[in-house]
């Protein structure tokens, strides 16, 4: 019986502690008169106006800015546009030349398989007369 009772002492002083706390919580918000006003007052909407309204010279200042940046903006991808022609056109002459460049090691096999040449050592070409040597 007396742990029944000592649960029932604790309950009621934790709801006490409880309910004192919010009625304590409750009272200084009614009595605050120097809180946040709410949102939809007067002063606060007539504040909200005046930091939205901009100069209209502002505005101009930023349509010009605008306009410098899309012009800017065109000029970059134009020359993108250059850039991109030229790197097409060097890869393409890249290509050719590597097909040269293998023709010619082709060629110089050739050259040296039938005796014509001879590489030595040091990446030196000798010409032969021709033939065995």
């Amino acid at each position: 019986m007396n742990k029944k009772l000592a649960a029932f002492g604790a309950a009621a002083l934790m709801t006490a502690c409880s309910a004192a706390a919010m009625m304590a919580i409750g009272g200084f918000a009614v009595l605050n008169r120097s809180g946040a006003a709410p949102a939809n007052s007067a002063a606060q909407a007539s504040k909200l106006a005046n930091a939205s309204m901009v100069s209209q010279s502002q505005v101009q200042q930023l349509q010009g800015q605008i306009s410098q940046y899309q012009a800017r903006d065109q000029e970059y991808q134009a020359r993108e546009q250059q850039l991109q022609q030229a790197l097409s056109q060097a890869q393409t002459q890249l290509q050719a030349d590597q097909q040269q460049f293998q023709q010619f090691q082709m060629l110089l096999f050739a050259l040296q398989q039938r005796g014509f040449i001879r590489i030595s050592g040091d990446g030196g070409i000798v010409i032969s007369n021709g033939g065995g040597d």
